[in-house]
């Protein structure tokens, strides 16, 4: 039975790297394998991925667009008006809004918007608060909980900050 550690290549099965342009004994010196004369047979031949034989290559047609930030937040937008759902003298975080179907998905944290109205006394937790919502919260009597914001999770910050921990935004 052939097991891993037995097991070998066929005979004559590798072969040297084949060495071009050293002299005539060598089998392939003078014109070192690419025939005689024309474009093919030039250094810098344009035989890179994408030519088009002198035309204009499509990747330099197609007009360039987009950018993707590779640090950017993906906020959860939640408004005022959405947290009127919730019982006077609740405590909303992330778990009640994730519950109430008001968060879905992945995001990196919890902005909370002044659009709609509040009258109940709410507590509410989220990682960022804008002045308008911050002030119809402690109007209706709440309270505004600012949690710090976690750019990476603890694991991947040891490797991303060389043992540093988690870096609060």
């Amino acid at each position: 039975m052939t097991t891993l550690h037995s097991l070998k290549a066929p005979h004559r099965s590798t072969h040297r790297k084949k060495r071009v342009g050293r002299g005539q004994g060598s089998g392939l010196g003078k014109t070192a394998g690419r025939g005689g004369k024309g474009q093919k047979a030039r250094t810098g031949n344009m035989r890179f991925e994408g030519f088009e034989g002198g035309q204009s290559p499509l990747q330099r047609r197609l007009p360039k667009f987009g950018f993707n930030a590779p640090n950017r937040l993906a906020w959860a937008i939640v408004n005022v008006g959405d947290l009127e759902q919730f019982e006077s003298g609740a405590s909303v975080d992330q778990k009640a809004l994730s519950k109430a179907g008001l968060v879905k998905g992945r995001f990196d944290g919890i902005k909370v918007l002044g659009q709609g109205e509040l009258k109940k006394k709410l507590t509410v937790k989220a990682h960022k608060f804008s002045g308008s919502a911050k002030e119809a919260i402690t109007k209706a009597g709440g309270s505004v909980e600012e949690l710090p914001l976690m750019v990476h999770k603890p694991e991947s910050a040891a490797k991303a900050h060389a043992g540093k921990g988690v870096k609060p935004a």
